[in-house]
């Protein structure tokens, strides 16, 4: 099972403080025109924005994932999800949601003007052997038994041959590929024999603290921190050296350990399986699982940058993260390198509302039929 609440978003970890600035930048996506909020989730009559969802089906098939392995998240959120169905069906104008039984809170976002930040994670897919062999010179670790009162190794011991090869599950080509798959927290693994692609969920962690690569390089000055990017981390390691490479990511003490299993969908720490752009990470502290997101979500060009558009999306809470911590959600983008690039570009910011059950609002049951 994917484990997510031990991955790491490379971009959710560099962090724009936007609290207390004086100016109001509007160069990722933030708006101001709601005023200046004083409740992390204030109720609201009516969103204060125009269209409708732009993924309605993938949010249905996402409920559909919900009351097949999650029977009691979909029973405790249901009156919501049936309400959203109906709304949906009559074409989901966000000024009827009142007209179908349903409640919008407004989230005050990282600023208190609603601006709340959106980052992304994938899945990548990685290429690897069963042995040692030519340039597959990277392992891949399952979780080794951790003796009493002991941490495990660091990452940079590891790298130094710390861990006995007997818990070695693949060999791969690259140890930068490696690193992604470690920081999003599970991947899929393609042997090259042919047979299906194996499912590397997360098998636990070494307990050493994380600390970000991004960061590293914007304090040493080799990458701007308006130019931070999972590509731009890429781009910094194909121009460095395998020794620089190493020493950067020895930086981040932290290590994850994978459990192979035959082909398996990607799943949140909900055990749920995700649909792309139809689910995301969130605090749980103040997200609880099942919850839907009304989200007005900045649109990127394929290089990363803002269009000053946006489109409006319902996606359910069905993950979390170590760095995704109060008005911050990780939106997941699917599997691959397609995914992987718009992940790796997103640091964004765009306005959410919470939809729940209107206390007293009937319910049906939510199907797709």
């Amino acid at each position: 099972m994917k484990g997510c609440w031990a991955k790491y978003a490379v971009t959710g970890v560099i962090l724009a403080l936007l609290a207390g600035c004086s100016s109001k930048p509007t160069d990722r996506g933030q708006q101001y025109i709601d005023g200046k909020l004083e409740q992390p989730l204030a109720l609201v009559n009516q969103p204060n924005a125009k269209g409708f969802p732009v993924n309605g089906k993938d949010f249905a098939d996402q409920v559909g994932e919900i009351q097949f392995a999650s029977p009691a998240m979909f029973t405790r959120q249901n009156g919501t999800y049936s309400a959203i169905k109906g709304w949906l069906m009559a074409g989901g104008d966000t000024r009827q949601l009142r007209q179908f039984g349903l409640d919008a809170y407004q989230m005050e976002g990282v600023d208190n003007y609603g601006n709340v930040q959106f980052t992304g994670y994938y899945t990548p897919v990685i290429q690897a052997r069963y042995t040692r062999q030519g340039e597959f010179q990277y392992p891949l670790y399952r979780m080794p038994p951790r003796s009493k009162g002991r941490r495990l190794p660091s990452r940079a011991e590891i790298y130094r041959g710390a861990l006995d090869e007997r818990y070695v599950v693949a060999w791969s080509n690259s140890l930068i590929d490696n690193f992604m798959m470690d920081v999003q927290g599970s991947g899929y693994v393609d042997y090259g024999d042919g047979r299906p692609l194996m499912f590397f969920g997360y098998g636990g962690k070494n307990g050493h603290g994380y600390h970000s690569i991004g960061k590293t390089l914007i304090d040493r000055g080799e990458v701007k921190r308006e130019d931070m990017s999972m590509q731009a981390i890429r781009k910094w390691a194909d121009e460095h050296s395998p020794a620089e490479v190493r020493e950067l990511l020895e930086t981040n003490a932290s290590f994850v350990f994978f459990k192979p299993e035959n082909f398996a969908p990607v799943r949140g720490s909900s055990a749920v399986p995700l649909v792309a752009k139809a689910s995301v990470a969130a605090d749980r502290s103040l997200i609880p699982p099942g919850s839907v997101l009304l989200a007005e979500v900045p649109l990127l060009d394929n290089n990363g940058k803002f269009t000053g558009k946006y489109e409006m999306r319902v996606m359910v809470a069905l993950d979390v993260g170590g760095a995704i911590k109060g008005q911050h959600f990780d939106i997941y983008q699917g599997i691959g390198a397609d995914a992987g690039h718009m992940a790796g570009f997103f640091n964004h910011y765009g306005r959410v509302w919470i939809l729940r059950s209107a206390p007293g609002a009937g319910s049906t049951l939510f199907s797709n039929s």
